[in-house]
């Protein structure tokens, strides 16, 4: 797969709530990293996409574009769902993800934080 079929099939699965798809996409030893934060690991990743899909049924990705670069790929898209506690988002993010023998190793989120204001009550945070 390119890296940018990589990045669609992840967030396919993202937006499902397939944790075991996302799992096989991604090396184990991933590193995730939203707006220079800390790392996080697979687990945690897997964790917290699970959790949005739990807090927002509808959960989805929208407008995608999405590039295979040398090392991996880059996907802008817009967040969007509705909370079952109330609220929505619509966020519009940049993620840029390495890939080395096939496998997801880094991804990088970028995003506006006041954005994401809606998630984070949602979840709690």
């Amino acid at each position: 797969m390119t890296g940018a079929e990589l990045a669609k099939a992840l967030f396919e699965a993202f937006a499902t709530g397939d944790a075991d798809t996302a799992r096989a996409l991604c090396s184990p030893d991933l590193k995730a990293i939203q707006n220079d934060g800390p790392k996080m690991d697979l687990d945690t990743v897997l964790y917290f996409a699970v959790a949005v899909k739990n807090a927002a049924p509808d959960f989805r990705y929208e407008e995608a574009v999405r590039s295979t670069t040398d090392t991996g790929f880059v996907e802008e898209h817009r967040v969007r769902g509705t909370f079952t506690k109330g609220g929505e988002i619509d966020l519009t993010v940049c993620i840029v993800g390495e890939v080395e023998g096939g496998k997801i190793t880094v991804l990088r989120e970028y995003f506006d934080p006041a954005g994401a204001a809606a998630l984070a009550a949602a979840l709690a945070f």
